[in-house]
């Protein structure tokens, strides 16, 4: 029975160093200069695996595959300290200290008790949230294939332990530290640990580490077994996770709140000053001053604005998962809805990825069972990444016999030559086999076959091949080229028990076997495989262009598929830019080129986010969608990385957002989910500073001819404590249909605007109050600030029915959840002064007459404030 290591620890980090690393640190000579046999033995494992029971024992132990976790125990404590860390509240409990050292007892326990009640609330909403996006995350959480019991599993990548043997594929994330039991052609991405851009190639046996793989690498092509050595904090990534750690680009949702954030300390802190000089000018007590001051700057932070904003994007994020759409970083939703140009790979994407073998034909364009032995000899015995193309090839029902074939050596295919080379023993000897890109694989064909026999391929029968190829291309066919020549005899191999693995014993054809082996081909001829439209693709895309958002496709196929499969979609397809015509294009002249074409054809993944860079370049929030290996780098060099359910693993991984379902009206929803969580973040910004701003105006210039503070800190506290409370409901709202017409951005000068115009019309009728409470009921100071109390809370709460919405407020009503939160908090306010609570607040029964005052005050608001803010919203959503 396996049991757990007894001699393995988490190596020393060792002193932290700022620069990047350009080489991997040493083996770990405990684990990785044993011969596999007994490494085996040390790690407690075998070649078929660790039992489930096994692992789970040394799960328990070594706890969860993470380079940097995160304890559970503790995930709700950090949430707590955080919104007890905030300045506003570390503010407010100083002033409750202060105010119990003076004697003020009750003061300080209605200060402490609004102060408990917004993080209690904070934290309960923000935790929920937070909650449900980790369950939608772990939905689409990275998967390594392991043996367990001897039988391949997919298994969570955290649940992996030291001692378990997986199996990596091309397109696959290397999800541990491990060594290499066997390998074919294996290929690994190391860029995230050393540096290098170009993969590594690894092999079993190899001396200097470079028999070992990475936990944050990807296989870029080949497979292998290899049994893991390390997990979690003790891998190389968990070593180098401080010094390579990097705050993640800011995006526009996060810089656009940095800025609302730094507009509202200006303005709070410019009227904390303002007060606390003009009381102290007035000779007014100075502590009941600073505590007013200090009051009015809370009052004038929206400080539910980060509890808002995580639970309108956690329910959008919930409701986007209904309709198959999974959000793995919840500030990507924002970035989602504002997105204004998709990019997309065309395979997978805007086709269904269902590729069926429709032509097998010669250069001639006759059809030619030898050419459909070929490519299945060079698609079976291939060991690097099996492509869809790959598939329906193995799957058509005339498939040919190759038991009489065995395989030699193999050159993966990379997407620079963008062809595969396999070497196979059979009956007339050992061959090249070369599968591709037909213009890759004609660069390098000196000859072609015809009726049996090998021509050259001059210029005549190249311009008929190429005629040939961009006939099916021009159908609509994805078109793979197939040469093959001979090579040198060579020993007879012994067959292998996999058939797509090298054969024992057997001899390199050639020695060494390399991409330069790969020339004076003989042309054998094509494969047409047919990939219509997704059902239903040219009308999504037309709905999205309707929404205001514009397609691209960025494709390494030939232009001529790109060109037809625009024209099925009704993407504009006259100007096509080829991945060549992009080498001569400089960096600023490409932002024109991306804005003006719609089509960007034979291009790597490099031009690919050349393209991206230059569209943000000029201000668009972009967007990419791919499936494949060679998106990954597309799709973290977005604003919103896209992918989908059965991508490979490395496209999952650098994804925002995962479509379960790969069509583009899912997409779609997603985007318009989006906008609606943005249009509700952007109703409490509009709604919440213009009220708050509306009565520190008040209260400050009360304070220059009040005999007294015209709400004490306390009633000001459990004002703003009301308000904010009644405005938790806002993502449960709906959203005009003018705010998710088209992509919204941040604009923080119509948001001051808004604030700077409904702000004093709210000071306008909270002077009038004043003027009514002093002349008309003769107020004292407890009947004045019990007036004003009542007027304010339900002015600016009644408020939100009016600048929720851009049109009339009746005809666009607002959710039950808002309607009934609102209304509550309004009917609380006016009974507050009523009740023993109220007394002790200082409140004081309201004379009957107060309250035909109060309608018509509150009507006549609401009427002016809907006047303004049709102009003003009209703008904004404009």
């Amino acid at each position: 029975m396996s049991h757990p290591p007894t001699a393995l620890a988490p190596r020393p980090s060792g002193p932290r160093r700022k620069h990047r690393p350009t080489a991997l640190p040493p083996p770990d000579p405990a684990l990785t200069t044993l011969p596999p046999a007994e490494l085996l033995t040390q790690l407690g494992t075998t070649r078929t695996g660790l039992s489930d029971t096994a692992a789970e024992a040394r799960l328990a132990v070594y706890g969860p595959n993470e380079p940097a976790p995160e304890p559970k125990t503790t995930r709700a404590l950090g949430a707590l300290l955080g919104l007890l860390g905030n300045p506003l509240v570390l503010l407010l409990l100083v002033a409750a200290v202060a105010s119990a050292l003076l004697g003020e007892l009750i003061d300080a326990a209605i200060i402490a008790g609004i102060v408990a009640l917004s993080v209690v609330l904070d934290f309960f909403q923000v935790y929920r949230a937070e909650q449900a996006a980790h369950r939608l995350r772990e939905r689409v959480a990275t998967t390594a294939t392991v043996l367990r019991d001897g039988h391949p599993v997919e298994r969570p990548r955290r649940e992996l332990v030291l001692g378990d043997v997986v199996r990596l594929t091309a397109g696959d994330l290397v999800p541990a530290d491990a060594r290499l039991l066997e390998s074919h052609d294996l290929h690994v991405q190391e860029a995230a640990l050393t540096g290098e851009s170009l993969p590594a190639e690894k092999n079993a046996g190899a001396p200097e580490g470079q028999d070992r793989v990475y936990l944050g690498t990807s296989v870029v092509s080949g497979s292998a077994t290899a049994v893991i050595i390390a997990t979690g904090a003790a891998t190389t990534l968990g070593d180098l996770a401080a010094r390579l750690a990097s705050h993640p680009p800011e995006t526009e949702f996060d810089r656009g709140l940095r800025q609302f954030g730094t507009l509202i300390a200006k303005t709070a802190l410019f009227l904390l000053a303002f007060i606390v000089l003009v009381s102290l000018g007035l000779h007014k007590d100075p502590f009941s001053s600073l505590l007013f001051a200090v009051a009015l700057a809370v009052g004038m932070t929206p400080e539910f604005l980060p509890m808002i904003i995580t639970i309108t994007l956690a329910r959008g994020a919930v409701a986007m998962s209904r309709k198959k759409v999974i959000v793995k970083r919840l500030g990507a939703i924002q970035n989602f809805g504002s997105i204004d140009i998709l990019c997309s790979d065309k395979t997978g994407t805007l086709t269904g990825g269902a590729l069926a073998l429709d032509r097998v034909l010669d250069p001639r364009g006759q059809p030619s069972p030898r050419v459909h032995l070929l490519a299945v000899l060079n698609s079976r015995f291939e060991s690097g990444i099996k492509s869809p193309l790959d598939a329906a090839l193995l799957a058509h029902p005339a498939t040919p016999a190759t038991d009489d074939y065995r395989k030699l050596d193999e050159v993966p295919f990379d997407f620079e030559r963008r062809r595969l080379a396999v070497a196979v023993a059979g009956p007339a000897g050992p061959m090249l086999i070369v599968k591709g890109a037909p213009e890759s694989v004609l660069a390098v064909s000196t000859a072609h076959e015809s009726g049996g026999a090998v021509l050259p391929l001059d210029v005549p029968s190249r311009a008929q091949a190429e005629a040939l190829h961009h006939d099916l291309a021009g159908q609509g066919y994805r078109v793979l080229a197939v040469a093959w020549r001979p090579l040198p005899p060579l020993a007879a191999p012994a067959a292998p028990a996999d058939p797509a693995a090298p054969a024992d014993g057997a001899l390199p054809a050639p020695p060494g076997l390399t991409a330069a082996d790969e020339h004076d081909l003989v042309l054998a001829g094509f494969l047409a495989f047919a990939d219509p439209p997704l059902p239903g693709a040219a009308e999504a895309i037309a709905a999205l262009r309707q929404d205001g958002v514009d397609i691209k496709i960025l494709t390494g196929d030939n232009e001529l598929v790109a060109r037809h499969v625009a024209a099925q979609v009704g993407i504009d397809h006259e100007r096509i830019v080829l991945g060549s015509d992009l080498e001569r294009v400089g960096d600023s002249a490409l932002g024109h080129v991306a804005e003006t074409t719609s089509i960007f054809a034979r291009v790597t993944p490099a031009q690919k986010n050349r393209v991206l860079r230059a569209l943000r370049g000029r201000g668009h929030v972009v967007g990419f969608m791919g499936d494949g290996i060679n998106d990954a780098p597309s799709l973290r060099a977005a604003d919103v990385g896209i992918s989908v359910a059965h991508a490979v693993d490395v496209a999952k991984d650098a994804a925002d957002i995962i479509l379960l379902e790969s069509h583009l009206d899912v997409l779609h929803e997603g985007i318009l989910e989006g906008r609606r969580a943005f249009g509700n973040v952007l109703k409490y910004l509009l709604m919440g500073t213009s009220s708050n701003f509306g009565n520190v105006l008040s209260m400050a210039a009360a304070a220059f001819f009040l005999p007294f503070l015209p709400l004490l800190p306390t009633q000001i506290l459990l004002n703003n404590f009301l308000y904010d409370l009644a405005q938790v409901t806002i993502p449960t709202d709906h959203v005009d249909p003018a705010l998710i017409r088209k992509p919204r951005h941040w604009d923080l000068r119509e948001v001051r605007n808004f604030m700077l115009t409904i702000g004093p019309v709210s000071s306008l009728y909270d002077l009038l109050t004043f003027f009514i409470l002093l002349r008309v009921f003769h107020a004292g100071e407890a009947l004045f600030h019990t007036g004003w109390f009542v007027e304010s809370l339900a002015t600016q709460t009644l408020v939100l029915f009016v600048i929720r919405t851009a049109g009339l407020p009746w005809r666009e009503p607002p959710s039950r959840a808002l309607t009934l939160t609102t209304l509550l908090v309004v009917t609380a306010g006016i009974a507050l002064p009523y009740t023993p609570i109220g007394a002790a607040l200082g409140f004081v029964p309201l004379p009957p007459s107060y309250f035909l005052f109060l309608a018509v005050a509150t009507l006549t608001y609401l009427g002016l404030i809907e006047l303004a803010k049709r102009r003003l919203l009209g703008r904004v959503l404009g």
